[in-house]
């Protein structure tokens, strides 16, 4: 089994090295295609008009300077990898959940999104942090969880109409409940907000807040409240069926 390994946090990011342990122990033909730097909220851009660069870092590692995720991962499986795409693209492990809505603007889900469209397995990882206690990252369940979370997916994936958003839980591994298959949380309202800085003229957009109400069922309580590892499969395939099916023939010109 051959696996590409992107993030959105860059190539030196702590949770990529997590990551490369994780694929480490599904197999050995594991390579790192990632940006230089930080590439959080990126979601599925494509650096597209302007030329790019790629630094090898070593044999099997390189990062694409200035590059978005989706970016690198095209790079990887049409470009780096040669005649043998990745069977599994690998994304992340994130500094932080991505749940709910935010998986739209997710790097870290457009590698995986990416790679399942390149015609791989594409899975996104995130270490989920309790921001009520600071911004620390504690990788423990991401470490102690991940091989068993990342094989699971891999064995059961059917086909490549999806990709899979995986988030681990901030509590201690030891008392971590298994893994839960769940929705994604839509919230009542986007949680992105202007957010004004200390410095005059200039603001942050952020996400001050969580949208209420939330779904007891869905990734982001599931996850946070009830200590699992969450699995939401997510689909390539966009359109709404039923309402392709509802308006057929109620529209015209």
């Amino acid at each position: 089994m051959r696996i590409l390994i992107t993030n959105d946090d860059g190539v030196d990011a702590p949770g990529i090295a997590i990551m490369a342990d994780i694929a480490r122990a599904l197999s050995d033909d594991v390579w790192i295609v990632a940006p230089d730097g930080n590439q959080s909220g990126a979601g599925h851009r494509f650096t597209l008009g302007h030329e790019l660069t790629i630094d090898q870092r070593d044999a099997r590692t390189f990062s694409v300077v200035g590059g978005s995720p989706a970016d690198c991962v095209v790079a990887g499986m049409t470009h780096l990898l040669g005649d043998r795409p990745a069977d599994v693209v690998l994304s992340g492990v994130n500094a932080g959940q991505n749940l709910g809505d935010i998986i739209n603007c997710s790097g870290t889900a457009a590698g995986a999104r990416e790679g399942s469209m390149q015609g791989a397995i594409g899975i996104a990882m995130s270490q989920g942090i309790n921001y009520e206690h600071g911004r620390n990252v504690d990788w423990s369940n991401a470490r102690q969880h991940g091989v068993a979370a990342a094989r699971a997916v891999i064995e059961a994936a059917e086909g490549r109409d999806h990709y899979y958003n995986i988030n681990f839980p901030f509590c201690d591994p030891a008392t971590t409940k298994g893994i839960a298959v769940v929705p994604h949380q839509r919230f009542s309202r986007s949680p992105f907000r202007y957010y004004p800085s200390d410095n005059a003229g200039k603001f942050f957009v952020a996400i001050p807040e969580t949208p209420l109400p939330l779904d007891p069922e869905a990734d982001f309580e599931v996850m946070r409240r009830d200590g699992f590892v969450t699995v939401t499969p997510m689909r390539l395939q966009q359109t709404d069926m039923r309402v392709v099916e509802r308006l057929a023939g109620k529209l015209s010109l």
